[in-house]
């Protein structure tokens, strides 16, 4: 067995010390695996470097790496783009390596192009959600200190905004800006030498999205961005040289960020970048495209489902779903309607993408599946003790990647005695499937009972009225909390109370009837952060 500890780390490459004087301190980082020989790499690496240099190098110069709105680029293409993004960064802005690099714009071959440049210029790629606004986008500068800003020309109000306190800027996608991105890259066309960083330089700070309501940056190194290319596509996806891949998760998140760039370039294969895509439009991008891998999050593939008879998505041989659980009502729903059995899986920020995961003749139905090839998965109890089979618990992680938190006491409370915990509460049964419970601060305890409310969604999602829901817990003086259900309806069903008392009848009669809902609202949306999963902790706020 091959492990390793903070111990280990190689003399940094980077000039600016930041990132390592802020990683945790040794006896907080979780314990790392390297058991597969390909997680073994050089200790010199360029995560960038590997996926754009190594792809000329095998010979793919030609094949088709991004597809946008508006063309498609070719890996000699996109190469070539990242190297002149590179020179911008470090001739033209006078960055040093592991300065920080803030990223800001919808998914598009653009802004896969400034990622990729900025890690193989030798500085740390801070991707940010387009959504987020001025006062987010000031926290996570502060906290990163950012050294620079790459964003698109649509979304730089927010940083507008912040006046003094925004970093050098240089927006892309505006032709008119004399001094913007694009007009600055075309005065570069020699090849830019890849920084020889370090395998264990960080080359990526992640923040958190936001669930429970405080984000978090994760700290991420070169080898962590080829460990997740190699695990994950390759046991469980099968990625081939021949797919198109498409999704909906934004490429700052970190799903979107090895789905749709990472996992692609990492075998030869093409990857669609679209952004602001709704159900019916990526269904319709799916049939035009001839996309063969879909990645984005349950709720997605539940609106598709009604749509899907529409399109012709014969090209598309797998799906998968991460995100947030996958109601089984959810599971089924797509593979009668798609025809294309759907592969869940649960993934963290903090541990860069999915860990857990099956596919096949594998899945179980009601389970995310067993712990990929690479990973080691336990439940434990309360004390931090290991549990068997039937017993619901704190899941916990480790393999080659981890958290680590950048300058963050909540450390303390993801990793314990090498295990990264990720804050979920599962239960794995006799054949070694996981199976969610819920959130760990989710678990609803209703006068002496333990209700996890994503059971209670799987029931409500049935009814033929309901068409999202959320279940938390309520204060209650009787009974300490009650199940609370926030639903929302589907078009031509009218919220009241006839159908609140149906819905709670609905639940008794399949599931134990102290788990249903005393207190049903009925709502026009549900709260998610912009990668889709739902933020129960504003349901609770309510």
């Amino acid at each position: 067995m091959t492990r390793s500890t903070a111990a280990a780390l190689t003399p940094s490459a980077y000039e600016d010390g930041f990132a390592r004087a802020n990683l945790p301190p040794a006896d907080q980082w979780p314990e790392f695996l390297f058991e597969l020989p390909e997680l073994k790499y050089p200790l010199q690496l360029n995560a960038a470097g590997t996926l754009l240099d190594g792809a000329l190098a095998a010979g793919w110069g030609e094949r088709t790496a991004l597809l946008g709105a508006n063309g498609s680029w070719t890996y000699r293409q996109l190469h070539q783009q990242a190297d002149r993004i590179a020179h911008v960064l470090r001739q033209d802005l006078g960055l040093v390596t592991g300065n920080r690099v803030l990223l800001r714009g919808a998914n598009c071959p653009m802004m896969a192009a400034c990622i990729l440049a900025v890690i193989k210029a030798g500085c740390i790629a801070v991707p940010t959600m387009p959504l987020l606004r001025a006062r987010e986008l000031s926290a996570i500068i502060d906290k990163a200190q950012v050294n620079a800003v790459l964003c698109a020309a649509g979304l730089r109000a927010e940083l507008d905004a912040l006046a003094g306190n925004c970093p050098r800027l240089l927006s892309f996608d505006d032709a008119s800006d004399p001094q913007g991105l694009e007009a600055r890259m075309a005065r570069h066309d020699a090849q830019f030498e890849t920084v020889a960083t370090a395998l264990d330089d960080v080359c990526l700070i992640s923040f958190t999205s936001g669930t429970t309501g405080v984000p978090k940056g994760t700290m991420h190194f070169h080898r962590d961005l080829l460990a997740i290319c190699d695990c994950f596509p390759r046991s469980t996806l099968r990625q081939q040289a021949d797919d198109i891949v498409i999704g909906t998760p934004p490429l700052a998140f970190t799903f979107g960020l090895g789905g749709l760039l990472l996992f692609p370039l990492r075998v030869g294969a093409s990857s669609v970048l679209l952004e602001k895509l709704a159900p019916e439009t990526l269904l319709a991008a799916i049939e035009q495209r001839r996309a063969t891998v879909c990645f984005t999050a349950p709720t997605f593939y539940r609106q598709m489902a009604s749509l899907a008879a529409r399109f012709d998505l014969s090209s598309l041989t797998r799906a998968v779903s991460a995100g947030e659980a996958l109601p089984v009502a959810t599971r089924e729903l797509w593979q009668a309607a798609a025809g294309v059995p759907l592969i869940d899986g649960i993934g963290a920020t903090e541990m860069l993408h999915i860990f857990i995961s099956s596919a096949g003749d594998a899945v179980r139905p009601g389970a995310t599946g067993k712990p990929i090839p690479g990973y080691r998965a336990c439940i434990l109890d309360k004390e931090g003790k290991p549990v068997g089979p039937g017993v619901s618990g704190r899941l916990a992680v480790k393999g080659p990647t981890g958290c680590r938190y950048l300058a963050d006491p909540r450390q303390r409370d993801y990793v314990v005695d090498g295990w990264n915990l990720t804050g979920d509460a599962y239960e794995m049964d006799a054949d070694g499937y996981f199976h969610y419970r819920s959130r760990t601060d989710d678990m609803i305890i209703s006068a002496g009972y333990n209700i996890a409310g994503v059971e209670v969604e799987e029931v409500l999602l049935r009814h033929p009225a309901v068409a999202e829901c959320g279940v938390v817990g309520r204060a209650d003086e009787e009974r300490g909390q009650v199940v609370e259900a926030h639903v929302v309806l589907k078009d031509g069903c009218e919220p009241g109370a006839e159908l609140a008392t149906q819905l709670q009848e609905f639940v008794k009669r399949q599931i134990a009837p102290y788990k249903y809902p005393r207190s049903i609202r009925f709502c026009d949306k549900l709260p998610r952060t912009e990668t889709g999963k739902l933020q129960r902790f504003k349901l609770r706020e309510a």
